[in-house]
């Protein structure tokens, strides 16, 4: 198994620097593993030339050469490219899918229903539009299985999202945690503290404890990969 991070992310805002709104371009950690024939992309965020760029620099990779894309979450700054990748499979947590689903579902009825009252759409148009495409890329999503390749599995870690999942690689010397957003940074994992604006704090609490209870090495969902404090040195 072969495993590297193709670009780091970056937070839109970062509390722990008591920032309070959004700064700069909020994109997810995008990560590659190799396992047998699979080549699995996970969390492409980043704008579409700077994703297939650094893809190539940090892997030697083409797009076309992805065989799956995973999604930690199913947000904006997870699926920024993913349209690239159209000869890949697509996954994420059944979970997530579903949930995310539903919201869509609601927020283009409810935008719709608005318009028709209101005679028409010019107001909303772009909201409009970034739900229909949302709702496009989710439909060609399908639910991830337990495991994804040869040491390879799903790690659930609902809160910040309520489906939030990662991917655990067991390695021969240690346990690597691709973890999303449910550890987004070094700082938070030092100061064990969790996003707040997630859709449950306690249980993104939980998913916390459990990351950090199984992982050598964490992937965040905005930094580098990081050692666990918590672990011994090896």
């Amino acid at each position: 198994m072969d495993f590297r991070v193709i670009s780091i992310g970056a937070m839109a805002f970062n509390p722990l620097w008591n920032e309070r709104g959004p700064l700069r371009l909020g994109h997810a950690t995008c990560s590659l593993v190799r396992s047998q024939a699979k080549t699995i992309l996970i969390d492409p965020g980043l704008p579409d030339s700077l994703l297939s760029q650094r893809l190539e620099e940090r892997s030697g990779l083409k797009v076309k050469d992805i065989t799956h894309v995973f999604l930690t979450s199913f947000t904006p700054d997870t699926t920024r490219s993913l349209h690239l990748f159209e000869d890949a499979q697509w996954l994420v947590h059944e979970q997530e899918r579903e949930v995310v689903g539903t919201q869509l579902a609601t927020g283009l009825k409810d935008l719709l229903t608005r318009a028709d009252h209101q005679g028409g759409v010019r107001k909303d148009e772009a909201l409009l539009g970034v739900l229909q495409r949302s709702v496009q890329l989710l439909q060609r999503c399908q639910p991830a299985p337990d495991s994804l390749a040869d040491r390879v599995d799903l790690f659930p870690l609902p809160g910040v999202t309520p489906g939030l999942c990662g991917l655990l690689l067991s390695g021969t010397r240690h346990t690597t945690l691709i973890a999303g957003d449910s550890v987004p940074t070094g700082e938070h994992l030092d100061k064990g503290r969790v996003p707040q604006q997630g859709a449950d704090v306690s249980q993104a609490k939980a998913s916390f404890e459990e990351a950090i209870e199984i992982a050598d090495l964490i992937v965040c969902g905005r930094d580098n990969i990081v050692i666990n404090p918590t672990k011994r040195p090896f």
